[in-house]
């Protein structure tokens, strides 16, 4: 693919006043080769495989950020599944991985390491309960180490068992980090329909059908799609549909350009382009700051999700032309803590966690860094989880969670994680219970569209 000098020129006017940057290059790295019954042993090996393969990652994105004047925000690693790796060891703990994959980001300088994950769609190895029972612990000692674990699918059902025990380690980890404000359930993800090639925190990881390595980035973009919007006027739907086609094509080349570039240097396989619009906690890098340029009073009012639907749509088919492969997750995210715009409409009245819910359907992902009441009880965590990959499994799309119960803390409370992860308002949950549902034990059925074959 060419790219012309104007083109570059055109999208890195944007740098700064419209707060365009490239959100991560990732670099996902198979670890199979490491497994050893001794979990000791195999960390030490997974350690060595990830520093001596993805040394040159830091580097190579310094030397790309002024070489093209784009900021990379985040440099990330995902490692294969860890729970595959469990399944050999002989103690029941997969800590020390955890440890190790902590100890070699921390090395090379990387923002996050993912891939602490098992995918139980359809039940549990022993690996799977090794993994699972380890997060707490593994979340709570390390800084930079994330965790995801799918339990869910188009395909397989939703493993109801996995759900309600997941339900239970968000608990566990929220508890565990107190005095960080639950911090430890923001490097968690319970997935449905989780994808390979997600280049995006914390719910990354290389998934069996990846190369032995590869180069994955992802995008952002809101604020320069903000900046077009503000420009454009009265514009009927198919002219706005247009413009941010356009938008999304522009930010994408940047992106692809930037892998492409990465990949020559480091002799690592370019993967895919993520083509998601991912806000951020400054001003003006917000979802919900578009959606109301879009024509709405607040984020979270009637024609909402309608308005998400469209801006979804226009970004993948922006996107999906500037790309050779396009990947990941590929749509707008609506992280609540991390995208200013949304806590503000939650604040104003406009924004709850059922619509938030409805605006699932039509973008990437799913409730993601939604702070909710300390208090609230598992089997209420498991039917927010059921809830989300039960929208995944019937329409074919990733879905997920990232719930933080905040403990001490209640509905309308402000919390502060910091940084890209941000603050926001603890968002009031449903006051009746699913108890009896979520504990009936087994998987939900995959629906009938499943058996397409």
């Amino acid at each position: 693919m060419l790219f012309s000098l104007e083109e570059v020129i055109e999208t890195i006017s944007a740098v700064g006043v419209e707060t365009f940057d490239v959100r991560t290059i990732s670099c996902g790295i198979n670890i199979l080769s490491c497994a050893d019954s001794d979990v000791h042993k195999c960390a030490e090996k997974v350690y060595e495989k990830v520093v001596r393969v993805a040394r040159d990652l830091v580097p190579t994105a310094r030397t790309l950020e002024k070489k093209f004047g784009i900021p990379i925000v985040n440099k990330r690693i995902s490692v294969t599944p860890v729970s595959l790796l469990a399944n050999a060891f002989t103690e029941p703990t997969a800590v020390p991985i955890a440890a190790a994959m902590d100890k070699a980001a921390k090395e090379l300088g990387v923002d996050y390491i993912a891939g602490f994950g098992a995918l139980v769609q359809k039940g549990f190895t022993r690996g799977d309960q090794i993994l699972i029972n380890s997060i707490p612990d593994a979340l709570c000692t390390t800084d930079r180490v994330c965790s995801s674990v799918n339990i869910g699918s188009s395909q397989a059902g939703i493993n109801m068992d996995g759900v309600y025990r997941m339900a239970e380690i968000v608990k566990e980890a929220a508890e565990r980090s107190r005095d960080t404000n639950g911090l430890a359930c923001a490097k968690l993800v319970v997935f449905c329909n989780a994808v390979e090639d997600n280049p995006f925190i914390a719910g990354s990881f290389l998934g069996v059908g990846e190369a032995e390595a590869i180069l994955n980035v992802g995008l952002s973009g809101p604020g320069v799609v903000r900046a077009a919007l503000e420009r454009a006027g009265n514009l009927s739907f198919g002219e706005l549909s247009e413009l941010i086609k356009k938008v999304s094509f522009k930010i994408t080349r940047t992106g692809e350009l930037i892998g492409r570039e990465a990949s020559r240097i480091m002799g690592i396989p370019f993967g895919i382009i993520d083509l998601s619009l991912a806000p951020t906690p400054a001003k003006g890098d917000s979802i919900s700051d578009i959606l109301e340029l879009m024509g709405l009073e607040r984020t979270g009012c009637h024609g909402t999700t309608a308005a998400l639907a469209m801006l979804n749509d226009a970004v993948k088919k922006g996107g999906m032309m500037a790309a050779t492969y396009a990947g990941g997750l590929s749509g707008a995210f609506i992280p609540v803590t991390e995208d200013d715009g949304m806590c503000r409409a939650i604040v104003d009245g406009a924004l709850n966690i059922q619509k938030l819910e409805a605006m699932t359907c039509v973008c990437s992902v799913g409730l993601d860094m939604v702070a909710i009441p300390g208090d609230t009880s598992i089997d209420v965590i498991a039917g927010i989880i059921a809830d989300e990959a039960a929208i995944g499994m019937i329409n074919h799309k990733t879905t997920a969670c990232r719930l933080i119960p905040v403990p001490g803390m209640k509905a309308g409370d402000i919390v502060d994680f910091g940084g890209l992860l941000g603050k926001g308002p603890v968002m009031e949950v449903g006051r009746f219970s699913p108890s009896v549902f979520v504990r009936r034990g087994g998987r939900i059925p995959a629906p009938v569209h499943s058996m397409k074959n």
